[in-house]
């Protein structure tokens, strides 16, 4: 009897074991989809700023638009247009899947009050200078902007006093190894122009979304993940409209803010690819929250950064192959930075001997 009451817990021991592993296996791949779906979403948000009335605001007479105006408010008008169509399709699942009601409700709690606090720097600040960053130096910024785990291990050290060991110091010295790879090409003298300051935007866009990595951490530890990316998205889609788009508008000469913003809205020719670029970053966001909570924030963390390398590909698949615009082919030493900057991000999070161990357990 006793031996029969062993056999049958050993069995539901190893029946939990193999719930937990295979939940876990999910959750990662999960995680890896928000970093392909990031790839699409920079893919063609870039795509729906080369057609219809982008052309004429980024052609040969700029549609009499300042230079300010050119690299700050359009890029302003494109990641606030990109963010309204992602908040769009947040809401829009909410209400089919009953949550608007909870999207209200966690408004009014601490938690969603740090989601709100979170997208206000990943959306205004790092959304908009991701996107002038992807037009003065193209995709080769998309592993620039990768850095952001490194940085939020960083900033989480200094903040919450996290773990930061020699292991996760590699991770970061690695990374930003692969930076200074992808950015040799802009220090050189026959470097395209604006390709250095286009670097410059992506390191900030990484900055940014660092800290709301870290920040948006604890919110989505205590809120539904499809709720938290609602309020997320919400946020960051309002404020680019309300806060950041003025007051560029206020500070560059030539042409109405108004009828940008709404030439931009109502763009029949590019608002397909934008809103194609808003579901791509629901995606992004939304697989990225629930991969953390179903795989641990680490390891979620280092399959999201595999952007890194979907970024270019993706840029490289949409623009270069499908619609064949020149300038999208990616340099070796970027493919290689890319790579090399999974792997800086992996040793961030995770520790080759657990995996080791992991292997001899079972």
């Amino acid at each position: 009897m006793f031996e029969a009451s062993g056999s049958q817990s050993l069995a539901a021991i190893e029946a939990k074991n193999k719930l937990s592993a295979d939940f876990k296996r999910k959750g990662i791949l999960i995680a890896l989809l928000s970093g392909l779906c990031y790839g699409f979403y920079t893919a063609f948000m870039t795509l729906g700023m080369s057609k219809g009335v982008w052309i004429d605001w980024y052609g040969a007479n700029k549609a009499g638009l300042s230079a300010f105006a050119i690299t700050y408010l359009l890029g302003a008008i494109g990641a606030a247009l990109t963010d309204s169509c992602s908040a769009g399709w947040a809401v829009l699942i909410s209400i089919v899947r009953g949550k608007l009601g909870d999207f209200f409700r966690c408004l009014k709690t601490k938690p969603g009050m740090v989601m709100v606090v979170g997208a206000l720097v990943g959306g205004p600040i790092s959304s908009t200078a991701y996107v002038i960053g992807l037009q003065k130096a193209g995709s080769i910024i998309v592993p620039i902007s990768a850095l952001c785990p490194a940085i939020g291990a960083i900033l989480a050290r200094f903040w919450f006093k996290q773990e930061l060991n020699a292991r996760m110091m590699l991770g970061i010295a690695i990374c930003f190894g692969a930076s200074f790879m992808i950015a040799i090409p802009s220090l050189g003298g026959d470097a395209p122009e604006g390709m250095f300051l286009g670097i410059c935007f992506g390191f900030l866009a990484a900055v940014g979304w660092g800290f709301e990595g870290c920040v948006c951490g604890y919110g989505t530890s205590m809120i539904d993940s499809e709720v938290g990316i609602t309020i997320r998205q919400v946020t960051s889609g309002l404020s680019n409209l309300i806060i950041l788009i003025p007051l560029f508008g206020m500070i560059s000469k030539g042409g109405n803010t108004v009828e940008l913003v709404t030439a931009a809205f109502t763009d029949g020719s590019s608002i397909f690819f934008f809103a194609l670029a808003g579901l791509a970053a629901y995606g992004a966001f939304m697989f990225w929250y629930k991969g953390n909570s179903m795989c641990g924030a680490a390891l979620g963390m280092s399959c999201n950064g595999t952007f890194s390398f979907w970024g270019p590909f993706c840029c490289w698949l949409v623009l270069g192959i499908a619609f064949g615009m020149d300038g999208w082919a990616i340099p070796p030493i970027a493919w290689a930075a890319a790579i090399v900057m999974v792997i800086g991000i992996f040793t961030i999070a995770l520790n080759p001997l657990d995996l080791l161990k992991s292997k001899e357990e079972k």
